[in-house]
C-alpha cells in the first residue's frame, strides 16, 4: 500500500490490520499488528511518500514497514488519522490501493 506525501494529519497516522471475522486486531506474532508515522524505524521514501507490505513474511529491508498476515486468514486494513487535515477532508490527497507485489 502507497500513501503519497504529506499525509495530512496534524498530529500522527497509523495502519492497522484487523481479522474480519472477529473484527479484532490480527493475532500474529506481531505484539501489535500496527505500523505508523510514529513507529522508530518506519521507513519514509525520499519523496516523503510511505509504502507498507502485507505479507506473512516481512520483505528484506522493510522489516519495520511491514504487517504480518496469515496465509488462508481473511483481514483488512483500517487508516487512521489523527487531526485530518483540509487535503483529506476534500479528498484532494487520497492513500493508494493495497496492490500485489513481486
Amino acid at each position: 500500500m502507497h500513501l503519497p506525501p504529506n499525509v495530512p494529519v496534524a498530529d500522527f497516522w497509523a495502519l492497522t490490520i484487523y481479522d474480519s471475522q472477529t473484527r479484532s486486531m490480527l493475532q500474529t506474532d506481531q505484539p501489535y499488528p500496527t505500523v505508523g508515522s510514529q513507529d522508530e524505524g518506519f521507513k519514509q521514501n525520499a519523496n516523503g511518500s510511505y509504502d507498507v507490505f502485507f505479507g506473512p513474511e516481512a520483505p528484506k529491508g522493510f522489516e519495520n514497514n511491514w504487517l504480518q498476515t496469515i496465509p488462508g486468514k481473511s483481514w483488512f486494513v483500517i487508516l487512521r488519522m489523527y487531526g485530518p487535515l483540509k487535503p483529506f477532508l476534500e479528498k484532494s490527497w487520497r492513500p493508494g490501493e493495497i496492490e500485489k507485489v513481486k
